[in-house]
């Protein structure tokens, strides 16, 4: 009895040395990613923070503690506001189309089109590029003098439309927009085909033997299966959609005036071109608290709605 006692221990304090062992060289593949997300995300988002309630030009070994005055700021802002404005627009209309896109083509495609594997890869070509290059071909394209678009629609016998699209300010947002819808509907696309190899045939073919046409089949059977894909996909675009930068600064600058200012874009020129740090920093926290609200009100929303 005694030995079977004593063989049961040290069978399980083998069995905890051996958990041991796997927990440890579990942390040390963790740690090392760990540490870079907190050096690198962590630790600026907390630095920001602490820069968001001083006055601190960047320069200055002394940072003036001002409290929540950077934040106050915003009311008076018009400039904070418009930015926010276009910023809502890029959300709706940057979010919408390429997941409707990127629905319509998986669909189509998901119905056993030829060439998919061709076709997977020339929709997601624009995602791999950088935002920096998706924004020198659309600089070409909208080219007043030399720009395909004016080009094609002189050819076209609609001259009378042609224009400098990123020079007119009630055009310029409008072609930002367009421009991020291409270089983004590849993932949504993508995304959505995976999505589409978990969904139940079963419901599809009964809701077409009971006479649901391609329509109803998409609103009330297929887009149901992918509820979970579309609340992913509609939270990045989400997030993307407040933190918008790069193509904006590269192809406009926030031009021409305030016509397409983003939160990011006036947040880069307060803080780097107009040296007020600290006013900088506040919008920076200003626009990740925007990303994250949205999105948690979005996901619960969207999970009330399957209960």
């Amino acid at each position: 009895m005694q030995a079977t006692s004593g063989s049961a221990l040290r069978a399980r304090t083998r069995g905890n040395a051996s958990a041991l062992r796997t927990a440890a060289m579990g942390y040390a593949f963790v740690l090392p990613a760990f540490a870079l997300y907190l050096f690198f995300v962590i630790y600026p988002f907390f630095v920001s923070i602490y820069y968001s309630l001083t006055k601190w030009d960047g320069a200055q070994p002394v940072k003036q503690f001002v409290g929540l005055a950077n934040y106050a700021r915003f009311l008076s802002d018009r400039l904070v506001w418009q930015s926010l404005q276009h910023n809502v627009v890029w959300i709706i209309l940057g979010t919408i189309t390429p997941i409707a896109i990127g629905l319509f083509l998986g669909i189509l495609l998901w119905s056993g089109a030829r060439g998919i594997v061709f076709y997977r890869t020339v929709y997601f070509l624009p995602v791999v590029l950088s935002e920096v290059v998706i924004a020198i071909i659309w600089n070409w394209i909208y080219h007043p003098l030399m720009g395909a678009l004016n080009l094609l629609l002189k050819g076209v016998g609609l001259g009378s439309l042609a224009r400098g699209w990123l020079g007119d300010p009630g055009t310029a947002l409008p072609a930002l927009i367009v421009a991020a819808i291409w270089s983004y509907y590849g993932f949504c696309f993508v995304v959505i085909m995976a999505g589409l190899q978990n969904v139940n045939l079963e419901l599809v073919e009964a809701a077409t033997i009971d006479g649901a046409n391609g329509w109803q089949r998409v609103v009330h059977v297929i887009i149901p299966e992918l509820r979970h894909v579309l609340t992913m996909i509609t939270a990045v675009t989400l997030i993307g959609g407040f933190n918008v930068f790069g193509i904006v600064f590269v192809m406009t600058q926030g031009g021409p005036g305030t016509a397409t200012q983003v939160i990011a874009t006036y947040m880069y020129r307060k803080a780097f071109q107009e040296s007020e740090v600290g006013y900088g920093s506040a919008l920076a926290v200003l626009m990740t608290a925007l990303s994250l609200v949205a999105s948690y009100i979005f996901i619960r929303l969207r999970e009330r709605g399957e209960q």
